[in-house]
């Protein structure tokens, strides 16, 4: 093992947890990745990844180096230099539940020793790093945070498919609780990432990330809702889109869609909203107002389809309805809140007859009264209706529109259509 190598324990080894693993044993660590998913385990230690960014070739590298270990046992983090949480962090009852954060606190804090660094990554609204984690660790370390071992927080900026922007090349916010932890945090970031960004505090990293996908719920909120208008005002919102993105300065552009899906843009905003209602007692109208529209989504695809088949005279009840995508994103396995999966239910409970083709989810990946099929001329040529919720690249676009008789796409998947493609 080399002088700088560390011990690094990974609690939580999923879509956040194992490419950091990953990314460390890479650098030259030795890494324990803890998981309480037996199954989940099992499949690590057999050189089987569920985690789409990450590859089976990646993966059994990593279990060659002898430098992983997938456990479910923290006695094997014992001794460790380094340990992430990365845990998930979901809404249950429209509140927050860090019941994993506090489980993977309470697991670690008889290991914590002095000069050993603790980094929470898991989502979370502000004051949790110092809040909660740091009391759990230091009851159950006896020890004192800041003095005998240090603590911080680094949100995660995982983007489930993305292939530009990896962990690696992705700029890592990075905080500590005194300068000795922000500096322990940043050393061993350092060695991973290729740019780390140190901030004052926890709680600017806690809000940072959850900054950056309140302003991009808002925004996808906000273009939601004016593609319905425009679409009642007979206007076409993609070029109205493409038109305002020449303009260099002063816009970002968004594009509408069937909903927001995945861990991050339907539960973050709502983190802070929580926190900012039971610290201050006022509520985030920006993020109610976003949550309202963007959950809405689901029921005006369906509306819009109901639409568009009546024009053609045929009823929704009985229609056989052909989805392109389940997964939440593009070329990603990820199904976590995803839009689609609500209009596949919606299509089901009106009537519809629903198959649903995505290369990227596992044909275990099962809704009630959805027919899993491969994308087919037989498919398409049987539906009364395709519906693209997804854009995976790993749909022929040339065999959709050469079979199928009506589209109607939710993501202008299609750029040159032959008038039997109808958009959002």
């Amino acid at each position: 093992m080399a002088p700088e190598a560390l011990k690094v324990v990974v609690v939580g080894q999923g879509y956040v947890g194992l490419p950091l693993a990953m990314q460390a044993v890479e650098a030259g660590h030795v890494v324990v990745g803890i998981d309480i998913d037996e199954t989940r385990v099992n499949l690590l230690a057999n050189g089987e990844s569920f985690v789409e960014d990450i590859s089976a070739e990646i993966l059994q590298a990593a279990l060659r180096t002898g430098r992983y270990q997938p456990t479910m046992n923290f006695a094997n983090g014992e001794g460790f230099d380094v340990a992430v949480i990365t845990v998930p962090t979901p809404l249950i009852e429209g509140a927050p539940y860090l019941g994993l954060i506090e489980q993977a606190g309470r697991s670690l804090a008889p290991l914590v020793h002095p000069g050993c660094t603790v980094i929470l990554e898991s989502t979370t609204y502000p004051g949790t790093t110092e809040e909660l984690l740091v009391p759990l660790l230091e009851t159950g370390s006896q020890l004192v945070a800041g003095v005998d071992f240090q603590v911080g927080f680094s949100p995660e900026r995982i983007d489930p498919g993305n292939k530009k922007w990896r962990l690696r090349n992705t700029p890592k916010v990075v905080s500590g609780i005194d300068s000795r932890s922000l500096k322990a945090v940043k050393d061993f970031y350092d060695t991973i990432v290729e740019t780390t960004v140190p901030v004052q505090n926890p709680k600017v990293a806690e809000l940072t990330k959850l900054l950056e996908n309140t302003f991009r719920h808002i925004n996808i909120a906000l273009v939601n809702e004016l593609a319905i208008f425009a679409a009642q005002l007979g206007i076409d919102i993609w070029d109205v889109i493409e038109a305002a993105s020449t303009k260099p300065f002063g816009f970002l552009p968004f594009t509408p869609g069937p909903g927001v899906g995945g861990h991050c843009l339907p539960i973050d905003p709502r983190y802070l909203a929580w926190r900012v209602e039971q610290k201050l007692g006022r509520p985030f109208r920006f993020v109610a107002l976003a949550q309202e529209i963007n959950e809405y989504m689901p029921d005006y695809v369906v509306q819009r389809l109901m639409i568009g088949l009546n024009t053609k005279q045929r009823a929704l009840s009985g229609s056989r309805i052909l989805l392109l995508g389940l997964s939440y994103k593009a070329n990603s396995s990820d199904a976590r809140e995803s839009p689609a999966i609500g209009v596949a239910n919606r299509l089901v409970a009106l009537g519809a007859v629903v198959a649903a083709a995505d290369p990227h989810l596992d044909a275990t990946f099962e809704l009630e009264g959805v027919r899993r099929v491969d994308l087919s001329r037989e498919e398409l040529a049987m539906a009364d209706a395709v519906v693209v919720l997804t854009d995976h690249d790993a749909f022929d676009a040339e065999l959709v529109l050469s079979n199928a008789t009506y589209i109607f796409d939710t993501r202008h998947w299609l750029r040159e259509p032959r008038g039997n493609v109808e958009y959002l």
